[in-house]
């Protein structure tokens, strides 16, 4: 599963990147809501 994650805190964006793509999930992680907006948008 592709999964768009947006999160601010570092150190959070690593933990819950790291555990998605061990249990098989391909993660896109990006630092604020705009961003994440843009890049959903961008497909």
């Amino acid at each position: 599963m592709q999964l768009l994650l947006a999160e601010n805190e570092q150190k959070t964006i690593e933990y819950l990147t790291k555990g998605l793509r061990e249990d098989g999930h391909a993660v896109d992680a990006v630092g604020n809501g705009a961003d994440a907006l843009a890049l959903a948008l961008a497909g």
